[in-house]
């Protein structure tokens, strides 16, 4: 399909050339690599999700910019993978900018949803609703300045976390740590502890959803140098108890599904993991790990930094662009309303929780 300079494709009808110009514009970004925005990560979801497109925008024979979606129902247009992927948009190069609009139309889509907007995203940022902080562990000058920084600013986490892996390591077997495990098993573990996470939280389960978990079980399969799925596992005895699934480029770890054995709780094996992540990480020359958005206890206690990220949508005149702002719209200013108010998001959490118990056999 084609419309004027751009061409809309499936992912797996992109041309190695095409790659090639689309891993280029990531390359000579002024933003951090991240493995979400690489043209591996659209191919995956392409693989889950029938919906998936590609808008290539074209100077000439050149394709010059990318913008992967997915298209649903009545034209209604999203960042692909929305929901999960952590870091969305276009790839552009710096210039002129192209008429978004234009390119909405090219697409056959009337809106452009997005909930994990890169920062740098000229094109779309003013059309965002809310601005959401990210957090980031800089590691960028080795694990040891970070350790350093922790000191400084959070002594008793860090004193606390360290003094706890060593008690593990007594009382439960020796402590191991594996950057990149290749086991399968242990990524079915991980994905038995997050569901079950999510359903004692009262959330929704993501793995319930056919769709996501073929999309992890693929994205683990892929080794990509720019996406890589790495699944970090921390033993104890021979015994996992607490693993992360993310993707990583050369420069960038995207911290994704991170889970723990609740048996083990009181040593908090989450935290020493999410340690050692950044001590590996930093060894093979990754100089920085993000968190995602989403505020957090253990985000506040790791994290050297933000970033912003922006949720909202592009529409142009339509119905679909009606049933877009129906559909959100609404939820979004409940949400933004209840998390304006600590006291009536802490109620809210205590509630879910207690639902979610109720519903336990």
């Amino acid at each position: 399909m084609s419309s004027g300079r751009t061409r809309v494709l499936r992912p797996e009808e992109l041309g190695e050339g095409e790659r090639e110009r689309w891993r280029e514009l990531r390359a000579t970004a002024d933003t951090p690599r991240n493995p979400f925005m690489e043209p591996e990560f659209t191919t995956v979801v392409g693989r889950v999700r029938p919906s998936a497109r590609v808008a290539v925008v074209y100077e000439g024979a050149e394709p010059v910019g990318f913008l992967p979606y997915e298209r649903g129902p009545w034209g209604q247009g999203r960042a692909i993978g929305l929901g999960v992927s952590d870091c969305q948009g276009a790839i552009l190069p710096p210039g002129p900018a192209v008429d978004v609009r234009e390119l909405l139309r090219a697409c056959s889509v009337s809106s452009f949803a997005f909930d994990n907007l890169e920062a740098a995203q000229g094109l779309f940022v003013p059309y965002a609703a809310e601005e959401h902080a990210t957090y980031v562990i800089d590691v960028e000058k080795g694990y040891e300045t970070y350790e350093s920084v922790l000191r400084t600013q959070s002594p008793k986490f860090l004193k606390t976390t360290l003094a706890k892996e060593r008690r593990l390591g007594r009382q439960a077997g020796p402590v191991r740590f594996v950057f990149d495990e290749r086991d399968p098993a242990a990524l079915r573990t991980l994905m038995e502890w997050k569901s079950a996470q999510y359903r004692r939280t009262g959330r929704r389960d993501r793995f319930a959803q056919e769709w996501i978990a073929r999309l992890v079980a693929r994205l683990a399969e892929t080794r990509a140098a720019q996406c890589t799925g790495t699944l970090s596992v921390l033993y104890a005895g021979g015994r996992p108890v607490a693993a992360h699934f993310g993707l990583r480029s050369a420069t960038v770890l995207a911290c994704w599904f991170p889970a723990y054995d609740p048996e083990f709780a009181k040593y908090s094996p989450g935290l020493v993991l999410h340690l050692r992540m950044a001590e590996a990480a930093a060894a093979e020359g990754v100089g920085l790990l993000d968190m995602g958005r989403g505020p957090a206890e253990y985000k506040d206690s790791l994290k050297t930094g933000e970033l912003a990220v922006y949720e909202g949508a592009v529409t142009r005149p339509g119905t679909g662009a009606a049933l877009h702002w129906l559909s959100r719209e609404p939820v979004r200013r409940a949400y933004g309303f209840v998390r304006a108010r600590p006291r009536l998001a802490s109620l809210a959490s205590r509630t879910l929780k207690g639902a979610a118990r109720l519903r336990r056999p």
